[in-house]
């Protein structure tokens, strides 16, 4: 009997800054990376033979919960791939489900209608990760085998393993948590889930000590969150000025290239000013009735995706010390690193890193 341990991969940017990821590549969070820490004590006493990867840096990252500390080498395969969503990807959730209510509905619960132009079919994905996960099991007979894909791939092979049609797989088989284990038996004809989705190594001590306070609300699944456009309307020097002496700023609102606005369905609640050339968030402002509702960090969510396009790998901010934004760029994943004209300075890093 060959044993394949099949694993989603951890919390990463897209899941975080509600933006369709797909084979869009994007690194992990800091909870990401407590996760594969979770992982990988998990696995501290299981022996595994081989470990597979899709080619995403997300999955090769999260394997190396178990590459690392049992001195494995990662086998990379395209097949185990998340869905390709064509123009979906790299989108906010928020202006896809604006764009096409009706196909944000059928992704996550109708597979078996679900089509966008230039992405994969639900099917085409079930029948490429199916016969990957059964090519890898012939090549490794009675061996014990870990595997790492996405969500939505692992959804659709549990689902069909389990005799649940495309029609019945959105209400019948849930998408498991980021790092959720699966367990697959493979006797040399078929495939039998032995269990699916375990998240336990979720809800350890260790683990649970290091979980955000509960200032930092998460979005999850098909959250849809903010959609954006560039600022551009009349008052939108008034509206900048009036956000900046919100946040508690004195003084011209610093010249930058990238202005932004939030939007949930068609209420403004957000404004981001940052120069993706140099990596600078000078402004990321939700509205006071809208804070504590994960809807902050989709503005961060912008300004990586914007600075990385410009080949950056650092974001930065300088605020007064003890000044009322620390909180929201501890949350985010800053930390301080020093000081810049009387002002902390706090950096996120946003490069992958090269080994992985």
């Amino acid at each position: 009997m060959t044993a394949i341990y099949l694993i989603r991969h951890a919390e990463a940017e897209g899941n975080l800054y509600r933006i369709a990821q797909g084979q869009h590549e994007s690194g992990l969070t800091g909870r990401g990376w407590r996760q594969v820490q979770a992982l990988e004590r998990r696995f501290a006493g299981i022996h595994i033979d081989a470990v597979y990867a899709s080619d995403l840096y997300r999955t090769r990252a999260t394997a190396t919960a178990i590459c690392r500390s049992h001195g494995l080498p990662l086998h990379r395969c395209p097949g185990l791939r998340e869905i390709c969503v064509g123009d979906w990807e790299g989108r906010t959730w928020g202006d896809i489900a604006r764009a096409t209510p009706q196909a944000m509905a059928d992704f996550g619960s109708r597979m078996d209608r679900w089509f966008i132009p230039g992405a994969e079919t639900p099917a085409e994905v079930l029948a490429r990760v199916r016969e990957t996960v059964e090519g890898i099991a012939r090549e490794n007979p009675g061996k014990t085998l870990a595997l790492f894909s996405h969500g939505y791939a692992i959804r659709l092979l549990l689902a069909n393993l389990r005799g649940i049609s495309l029609r019945d797989t959105g209400p019948q088989s849930p998408t498991g948590d980021n790092t959720a284990v699966s367990l697959l038996e493979w006797d040399g004809e078929r495939l039998q889930v032995a269990f699916m989705n375990d998240n336990s190594h979720l809800k350890t001590p260790e683990y649970l000590a290091g979980e955000p306070s509960p200032r930092a609300k998460r979005a999850y699944a098909l959250e849809p969150g903010l959609w954006f456009r560039p600022l551009e309307s009349p008052d939108a020097a008034e509206r900048l000025s009036a956000a900046w002496g919100s946040a508690g700023e004195t003084g011209p609102v610093p010249a930058a290239s990238l202005n932004l606005e939030g939007l949930l369905g068609e209420e403004p609640v957000g404004l981001l000013r940052a120069a993706p050339e140099t990596g600078r968030i000078y402004l990321a402002y939700i509205r006071p009735g809208f804070r504590r509702r994960g809807l902050g960090i989709q503005l961060i969510g912008q300004a990586v995706r914007y600075t990385r396009a410009r080949g950056g790998e650092t974001l930065s901010a300088a605020l007064r010390p003890g000044g009322p934004g620390e909180a929201y760029l501890r949350d985010c994943g800053f930390a301080p690193r020093g000081e810049e004209a009387g002002r902390t300075l706090w950096q996120k890093f946003i490069g992958f890193d090269p080994t992985i």
